[in-house]
This record gives C-alpha cells, structure tokens and sequence, in this order.
C-alpha cells in the first residue's frame, strides 16, 4: 500500500467524544488562548508607564462591552485551566482514574469553573 492511501487514524470516526477527552481538548485550546490575553495587560501596563492620560483612555476602552465580554471569557479560561490543572495533578497521584469518577469530576470542575469566574468577575466589577 502507498503511503498516500494509507487510513487516517479511526480515533475521530469510532470514537464518540467523552467528558474526559472534551476536556483535555478544552484544556489546550484555554492553555493557548490565555497566553494570547495577555496582550490586554500589556497594554495596560504600557499605558500605566505612559502616563494618566493613556491609562485613562485605556480604562475606558476595557470599560466597554465588547472588552468586558473578553475579559469574563479570559477569567472564565483561567478558572478552568486552573481547576482542570489540578484534576491533573491529582489524577498524578493515581486518585479519580476510573470512568464514573474522572467524568463525575469533570463535571464538577465544569461547574466550579463557571462559579468561579462568576465570583471573580463580581469582585473585579466586569458585570457593573
């Protein structure tokens, strides 16, 4: 058989997506998308050391609907990252590994994520 006509590889076609392989996916997807956020404290710091007129217009600019939308979608990553890093670790310590409790985990770090981020963005006034 040529290498050209060789099969891809099943994984995506006989395999329906589970919580765990979901997650591990969303993992890297926040991992990734985090560091590109960190462009917004950049110039936040960038405009901190330009002086009170340019860190003024950039708090009017991250006070704007579109920017706040990003900065809850930021936080809610990072929560999840966070959480989802620590589900990690503690599957390293060989706890949770079986199908009924890494799913039942993966739920709950799903919704403490969204708590989280909630709480979070309350205190940093996102939702005011």
């Amino acid at each position: 058989m040529k290498k050209q006509n060789l099969p891809l590889s099943p994984h995506l076609q006989i395999y329906k997506p589970q919580i765990t392989s979901i997650l591990s996916i969303s993992h890297r997807i926040t991992g990734v998308s985090l560091n590109f956020s960190l462009v917004i404290l950049v110039f936040g710091i960038f405009s901190l050391s330009l002086g009170e007129v340019y860190f003024k217009f950039f708090l009017e600019i991250i006070s704007s609907v579109p920017v706040k939308l990003i900065l809850f979608l930021t936080i809610l990553g990072f929560s999840y990252h966070l959480l989802n890093g620590i589900r990690h670790i503690i599957w390293d310590f060989g706890l949770f590994l079986d199908n009924k409790s890494s799913a039942i985990l993966g739920y709950i770090i799903i919704i403490l994520s969204f708590f989280s981020s909630m709480i979070i963005s309350n205190i940093l006034g996102i939702f005011s």
